[in-house]
């Protein structure tokens, strides 16, 4: 079946909510889709607890926002980017509480957290469950404008249509599955916004949700647009530990108030490990657990609150509190056991702050997308605000796309879905292929690396996205078989862009060449498969 629409945005975070209701607010007269491949609520915003970073306090400035995003960042930001984005916070956090999200406040002032990295508390949050809260107030906003914003629920976007116009190639939309129906449509439209999030999935242990499988960073790698930055994978270091149950992460906003890590036998493992000591930068933090962990041989560290009062654990964590007890974990009496796990990419497709990429017609806000932001290094809580600074920008650079393409008038690039609607089968080789590449993935591109692990997990795979290919194309479409062969892609990209970078940075940390190397102060970019071809 074929769909049109003016405006389409293929994810349902905040960067694809935000997105939307601005476009919708420009162009009242849009048709907008929402492409979504589970529930509106599936997705790592949901899932964010602690907050946005913001400058809102009289004794913060932009300035020092600005300095701590680029010491964490390891001299890899690009500083008109940060400031572009730093700046532009308080009016998104208006904007928000236009669209009805509720933010934490104490009496008229924001309550402001700190997290690791920042010299001031800057972390406007909804109690510890920002993300949740975010989610709803855009969907419902969303909701009150069903004439026009359509949202499509359990579609899974699986390329980007690519045609011609003028004598150049631009994006016309995507190809998009529902495993539901057992169908194939094209949703033709002059606008796609990838607001697909992150990648965290490739990974055996992960913070992030189900669907964060990197589909957006594959699809637009397969239609010709070049990725940037992908050996930069943030590992939260609090995750906690409760093995054969899902994850669940333990916001670094416990430690911004006054949480410590210890060793099992109950060392303080930071107290000489860094200046900020337990609100260190992240990859400071899961280093050393890391490197503990590797020492004593045990199975995780401990994350210690209980010296605080317990109704404030209680107030401040209400979310985190009730998660750990159900898991049988009293935070407020003793410590909680965590472990660091893969959470957050800093690299992705490459576009400027205002989402544009090198495909014209493409856009994309949020973790799937690399503006130069983050650098080597995400500081704490800039995500949510880089995505809906980069939302917002993106909405008002394309408000005027559909009246300067007109998608019927193109000339379509020869593909069509290959993949077969018959009755899927197989299903145990795909779990085989999906266990082994995410061990991988864990085991031989870590948080601590060096090249003869990273080659050997290249060949192993190169030799699983071979297979996958080759399933995708001869047996039943599935979500699974389409999240595997984009996880294939992604495992293979961070894999070539570590093997780029024969340093330590930030994220990125190389056993066999652990000093910072100026001659790679600069982005690694791996061009798209389209630009290959050309070269």
């Amino acid at each position: 079946m074929e769909r049109h629409y003016d405006f389409l945005v293929v994810g349902s975070g905040i960067a694809g909510l935000f997105y939307t209701l601005e476009v919708a607010r420009f162009n009242p007269r849009a048709k907008i889709a929402i492409v979504t491949k589970k529930g509106e609520k599936d997705s790592s915003t949901n899932r964010a607890q602690g907050g946005i970073a913001a400058v809102l306090s009289k004794t913060d400035s932009f300035e020092k926002h600005i300095k701590d995003t680029l010491e964490v960042g390891c001299g890899l930001c690009h500083p008109d980017v940060v400031e572009t984005i730093v700046t532009s916070a308080p009016e998104v956090i208006k904007e928000l509480m236009d669209y009805g999200v509720r933010f934490t406040r104490s009496g008229d002032e924001f309550s402001l957290g700190r997290e690791g990295g920042h010299s001031q508390p800057r972390v406007v949050h909804a109690d510890d469950l920002t993300g949740k809260e975010i989610e709803r107030a855009l969907l419902h906003a969303c909701r009150e404008q069903s004439d026009r914003i359509h949202i499509f629920r359990d579609h899974i976007a699986f390329d980007l249509i690519i045609r011609e116009a003028a004598g150049k190639q631009i994006c016309g939309g995507v190809y998009v599955f529902s495993e539901e129906e057992r169908t194939f449509d094209s949703f033709y439209s002059p606008v796609t916004m990838l607001a697909t999030g992150g990648l965290g999935q490739v990974y055996f242990h992960t913070s992030n949700p189900k669907i964060a499988t990197g589909d957006g960073v594959a699809i637009a790698y397969r239609a010709g647009v070049s990725i940037a930055n992908l050996e930069f994978v943030q590992f939260h270091p609090t995750v906690l530990y409760t093995p054969g149950r899902w994850p669940f992460l333990i916001s670094e906003a416990v430690r911004g108030e006054g949480g410590v890590l210890r060793s099992v036998d109950g060392r303080l493992i930071m107290e000489h490990a860094h200046k900020m000591k337990d609100l260190a930068p992240r990859d400071v933090v899961a280093r050393v657990i890391d490197k503990e962990l590797k020492e004593s041989g045990e199975e995780y560290v401990l994350l210690d609150i209980s010296h605080r009062d317990a109704e404030f654990i209680k107030q401040r964590f209400p979310n985190i509190y009730r998660q750990c007890l159900r898991r049988g974990f009293d935070m407020t009496k003793r410590p909680l056991p965590v472990v660091p796990a893969a959470h957050y990419a800093c690299g992705g497709v490459m576009a400027n702050v205002d989402g544009e990429t090198e495909l014209p017609g493409l856009l994309v806000a949020g973790e799937v997308g690399m503006t130069g932001m983050h650098g080597a290094n995400r500081l704490a809580s800039n995500s949510l605000l880089e995505a809906v600074v980069m939302a917002k920008r993106a909405a008002l650079k394309s408000v005027d796309y559909p009246a300067q393409t007109d998608i019927a008038h193109t000339i379509p690039l020869g593909y069509a879905p290959a993949s077969s609607l018959r009755t899927p089968t197989g299903k145990v080789l795909i779990a085989h292929d999906r266990r082994k590449l995410t061990r991988v993935m864990s085991d031989l591109v870590g948080i601590v690396r060096n090249m003869a692990l990273l080659h050997l997990a290249l060949d192993e795979i190169q030799r699983i996205k071979n297979a996958v290919e080759q399933y995708y194309l001869a047996t039943p479409a599935t979500y699974k078989v389409i999240e595997l062969r984009n996880l294939a892609t992604v495992a293979e990209l961070i894999i070539q862009s570590a093997l780029l970078r024969p340093e330590s940075r930030g994220l990125h940390y190389m056993e066999d060449f652990p000093e910072t190397d100026d001659k790679y102060k600069k982005d690694t970019i791996i061009p798209g498969l389209r630009n290959k071809e050309q070269v």
